[in-house]
């Protein structure tokens, strides 16, 4: 489907929102840290400040109406990596880069190794060649990504947002 309006995705709309709500829970959204973590809820929110646009479809969209009628992809690394990288609907959508052509306001998710990832974050500054990031579960703001344990790190860029 071709959509009549792709907008341009606020990154600094999103880096705004990590800002305000890196050590700090929004209390318009579940907190899923005792539930499985809070890292890519906390994300997706950041997502949804730099684009405004969700995909209601169910199961493959990507949106949040309350704590029992939401996406998988709005709180499950995994799902928001292939809701990113393979949604021509509503809604953000991006593709894998490398480390080099990431910007504030992508993702970054950590992993065990190649099909287990399970941390995601956002980045809120690069400096000479670091990226930093901010995350929920072990909240962090401008942490340096490559102060975690991890095995492996996918960038997702974001391209734009698919609008009405």
């Amino acid at each position: 489907m071709l959509w009549k309006e792709r907008a341009e995705y606020n990154r600094e709309a999103a880096l705004e929102y990590a800002i305000k709500w890196a050590y700090g829970r929004n209390p318009k959204y579940l907190n899923f840290d005792d539930i499985g973590g809070d890292c890519t809820n906390f994300v997706s929110q950041c997502l949804f400040a730099g684009c405004l646009t969700m995909n209601p479809t169910p199961i493959y969209g990507w949106y949040y109406n309350n704590s029992y009628d939401r996406s998988p992809a709005w709180s499950g690394c995994k799902f928001l990596y292939e809701f990113l990288t393979t949604n021509k609907g509503l809604g953000p959508f991006g593709i894998d880069v490398d480390k080099e052509f990431a910007k504030i306001g992508d993702i970054v998710q950590l992993g065990n190794n190649e099909r287990n990832f399970s941390h995601s974050t956002i980045i809120t500054s690069i400096s000479d060649d670091k990226i930093f990031v901010s995350a929920h579960s072990n909240d962090a703001f401008n942490r340096l990504v490559d102060s975690y344990n991890f095995k492996k790190l996918r960038y997702i860029h974001i391209l734009g947002v698919n609008k009405s």
